[in-house]
């Protein structure tokens, strides 16, 4: 009876130990690529951040020329 019962536990940890071995290989992997995508997201989230803050200053700057130029035109009319 002993004998059964450690066969049943040297089979049970051959297939135990492979299994655990192939899930933290996996979730290492699968933490990597999380990783990297998040770290591509955060490029991108800072790509579109300068973009607003350009055409932020852009839009202040056409602004600021139109009163310009509607202050000569009215210049020019007097």
């Amino acid at each position: 009876m002993t004998e059964g019962i450690i066969i049943a536990i040297i089979s049970g940890l051959c297939v135990a130990i492979p299994n655990i071995l192939v899930l933290i290989f996996n979730n290492k992997k699968n933490t990597d690529i999380i990783t990297y995508r998040i770290n591509e997201l955060d490029k991108k989230v800072h790509e579109h951040n300068q973009l607003i803050d350009r055409m932020y200053k852009a839009e202040k700057e056409i602004s600021v020329i139109k009163e310009k130029i509607k202050w000569v035109i009215k210049c020019m009319i007097r």
